[in-house]
């Protein structure tokens, strides 16, 4: 597939607005193989209007933008100097997490059947029956 640059495809589609050619003379005239491209370009021209019709003839990235190397904004917080009061109320928060884990975790060793019967998840055909009935 051969790529055109945007002022080429301007200059075609200023000369198909401006003479009588077909797309397919055009074509022709400008060794392209087909004249389809330039009914796309003359499209893209004339829905963007005249003054933005060039940008919609320029080059479009194709595929996956590729990632970025930048780090994420979560790194910029880290950065941020945090006071000591913050320090401690994340500290506590954790701590409550890890004496809730470690509350579960006990509960399960002990009786992991009783554990796992009251935290099971209701299955979605179950939900169904109960609300038709």
């Amino acid at each position: 597939m051969a790529k055109y640059s945007g002022n080429f495809k301007l200059k075609i589609v200023q000369e198909y607005l401006k003479s009588a050619l077909s797309y397919d003379r055009l074509a022709q005239k400008y060794s392209i193989p087909s004249s389809s491209p330039i009914k796309n370009w003359v499209s893209a021209y004339k829905a963007f209007g005249e003054k933005e019709g060039i940008e919609g003839l320029q080059q479009k990235a194709k595929g996956r933008p590729s990632m970025s190397k930048k780090p994420k904004t979560t790194a910029n917080k880290q950065n941020k100097p945090v006071s000591r009061e913050e320090q401690l109320e994340r500290e506590n928060e954790m701590l409550r997490l890890e004496v809730a884990y470690l509350k579960k975790l006990k509960a399960f060793r002990e009786n992991p059947d009783a554990f796992l019967e009251k935290h099971k998840q209701p299955s979605p055909s179950n939900l169904k029956k109960n609300d038709s009935d």
